[in-house]
């Protein structure tokens, strides 16, 4: 099976325009019996898509989308219409780190990237903190659901609003009871929890599958770019 799916990659890769690139290398990255990394073959490509005009292009994109459907919501002013944001890759740009680390043509590092989280650094992603200053004069109640966990709570505080995130309703982390637990069975339990509280959620966005899949999903769900890895 592998054999046959890494054929059929290189022959899509090498015939496929720079956005359908994109998203054959996110799809096979994300089918992680094949590959734990990226491929060296794309390593290149993937360098200069994530720090290129493009990617933050493609992002804005995907905030437009977001936008317009946001617009489109009935807010009802009771403070239960809901919208749910990732961090990494999605609030916050790992760009630094991954700089130093392959661009995900490395095995992933949890200890070197704890330490990268503890420094707090992470420019915002241009195009969402954009949309989220768009959504809070909208009305939305703003969670943070990441699958960060709770010793790094003050950091990724000082790091969001650092980076221009200064009102959020809250910010939700992995605590004990979490650990070991896929992504997708994570946020799925943390919506779950928003949804028993009485909140509408409208909409969601991440740059995992994991982040939006599973249950208690939102009405309308939005996956950025992120071609460097995958989380389950």
């Amino acid at each position: 099976m592998a054999d046959s799916s890494s054929a059929n990659f290189d022959r899509d890769y090498e015939s496929g325009f720079p956005s359908s690139r994109v998203r054959l290398i996110d799809s096979f990255v994300h089918q992680q019996w094949i590959w734990d990394t990226i491929p060296t073959r794309c390593f290149d490509f993937v360098k200069n898509y994530v720090t290129s005009d493009r990617y933050l292009s493609d992002s804005e994109v995907v905030a437009g989308d977001e936008l317009e459907f946001a617009k489109s919501v009935n807010v009802s002013g009771d403070g239960k219409d809901a919208w749910i944001f990732d961090v990494d890759e999605t609030l916050l740009f790992n760009l630094p780190y991954y700089e130093l680390h392959g661009y995900g043509s490395e095995i992933f590092d949890e200890e070197s990237f704890d330490e990268y989280m503890y420094l707090a650094n992470s420019p915002a992603l241009s195009a969402s903190l954009s949309l989220y200053k768009e959504l809070q004069q909208l009305g939305f109640t703003i969670f943070v659901l990441t699958g960060r966990s709770e010793p790094f709570r003050n950091a990724t505080e000082a790091n969001l609003r650092d980076a221009g995130y200064n009102i959020w309703e809250r910010l939700i982390l992995r605590g004990p009871s979490d650990k070991g637990k896929l992504a997708v069975e994570y946020k799925s339990e943390k919506r779950k929890e928003l949804v028993d509280e009485g909140y509408r959620i409208r909409g969601n966005s991440g740059d995992q599958w994991s982040d939006l899949l599973g249950y208690a999903i939102a009405q309308r769900s939005f996956k950025l770019p992120n071609p460097m890895y995958y989380i389950a």
